[in-house]
């Protein structure tokens, strides 16, 4: 699939180098910009910025002034934050395909988390002076950009909701399936995670500790609400099966 802009995807693919496995989805793809004009698209296509990282290279840091939007085309990219005390925590896990520093394009300031990329990794993006330029010649697509920030706002906060499930199971499992909406294969009566959570980072995502939360995917993968198979993680959609 292209951005039907021209050859940007190729130049992608150019890139990446042989055989290497890139995402489809262009910037016409993704959410932040569903509902915008093709010529503003096209105008955002013609100038995106692209670089392959190596593993362990920083997208930006903790506190590093916050002035670009990046779309993973391949690889993986960690998100961390360093506490107060001074320790280091993984928050997420982004993979191909997902839009990482979108927050920028509404307010100033500094990144809140680092992103680190975990494998070679490609990205593709743009910086707010540029975004900023195509709102003067299409007001119309800040409406468009609004209007899917307010609708991501919805559902970071129905994962702060599973957060406040009392029991670990629940609450694991809420924020498994939310993880899986966002960067999960679509499979019949569920998604299907491929790429690998560590128990520590699941951890992290909902506030438990790493023994506490290696007995509450046992009890998941015992009332078959999960499957585990290599590093693929398979959530079952009880939505489906009820």
């Amino acid at each position: 699939m292209s951005s039907g802009c021209g050859s940007e995807a190729c130049r992608c693919m150019e890139l990446a180098g042989p055989g290497a496995a890139v995402h489809p989805r262009c910037f016409e793809q993704i959410w932040l910009f569903e509902g915008a004009p093709h010529e503003a698209l096209c105008v955002v296509a013609s100038q995106l910025v692209r670089k392959k990282r190596q593993a362990g290279e920083e997208l930006f840091r903790q506190g590093d002034p916050a002035d670009s939007i990046y779309l993973i085309k391949m690889g993986s990219v960690k998100i961390w934050k360093v506490t107060e005390e001074g320790r280091s925590m993984t928050l997420d896990i982004r993979k191909a395909g997902d839009l990482l520093g979108e927050s920028v394009l509404l307010e100033e300031g500094v990144y809140p988390v680092g992103a680190t990329c975990l494998e070679p990794t490609l990205t593709c993006g743009f910086d707010k002076a540029t975004f900023e330029a195509l709102m003067l010649s299409h007001p119309d697509v800040g409406l468009v950009v609004i209007r899917n920030l307010s609708r991501r706002i919805q559902q970071l906060s129905g994962k702060v909701g599973a957060l406040s499930e009392p029991n670990l199971e629940d609450r694991l499992y809420e924020v498994l399936v939310n993880v899986a909406w966002e960067v999960g294969a679509r499979s019949p009566g569920g998604w299907t995670i491929a790429f690998p959570l560590s128990h520590e980072e699941i951890g992290f995502l909902v506030g438990a500790h790493r023994v506490s939360v290696t007995r509450a995917l046992a009890r998941l993968r015992d009332t078959g609400k999960i499957r585990m198979s290599g590093k693929q993680l398979f959530v079952c959609d009880f939505a489906t099966t009820r």
